[in-house]
């Protein structure tokens, strides 16, 4: 795999089951964005954040902010990811890992092993897959393909899967499904505490 990786932290959401914006929600005193690029940053050759609204509230962390394109605003995962693709090839990175903004215990080595499976299958995206299935917002994806991830979110497909499967995806099997868990309501950050206290 040849090329620079960036990966972006998607926190383009609109947080509507926690009620509040989530990515800053306090985890470990540290918002629950930080735990997430602390994990990925070492990944990647450069690291930034999808995010809609008032960049500076993630000002802390050190990264470009990259909001939606203003026409898919509202248009799901792939909005982010679409956005985030072509910034990072408009910047010369050849790939593009993934990785939701509430995941604070994602693998240490996922673009690792998501590159090993692009490599191995020759496939312009990887996705984590467990026990509970595709992992799709964790992904490696090939920036040469931006534009039909554009074309898809521009058709109203706002989902990764039907353009992961259009596209070939390869699949990287992590045996720990708890590193995605991805935090949603006061329960699980309680549990996410405990799991980092």
């Amino acid at each position: 795999m040849g090329g620079k990786t960036a990966g972006v932290v998607l926190a383009g959401g609109l947080s509507t089951r926690m009620g509040t914006d989530k990515a800053l929600v306090p985890l470990g005193g540290r918002p629950l964005i930080a735990h997430v690029a602390t994990r990925l940053a070492p990944q990647v050759d450069a690291l930034f954040v999808n995010a809609n609204g008032d960049a500076a509230r993630f000002a802390s962390l050190g990264c470009a902010i990259v909001a939606d394109v203003a026409a898919s605003a509202g248009g799901g995962p792939l909005a982010g990811v679409a956005a985030a693709l072509g910034y990072a090839q408009a910047r010369g990175f050849a790939w593009l890992a993934t990785a939701p903004c509430d995941a604070p215990f994602l693998p240490l080595d996922l673009v690792a092993r998501l590159a090993a499976a692009a490599d191995e299958k020759g496939a312009p995206i990887a996705v984590a897959a467990s026990a509970r299935g595709l992992e799709p917002m964790f992904a490696l994806w090939s920036t040469s393909h931006a534009r039909e991830v554009a074309a898809a979110l521009a058709a109203g497909d706002g989902g990764p899967r039907s353009l992961m499967a259009r596209l070939g995806a390869a699949q990287a099997l992590f045996a720990d499904a708890d590193a995605f868990a991805n935090l949603n309501t006061p329960e699980e950050f309680a549990a996410a505490e405990a799991r980092l206290g």
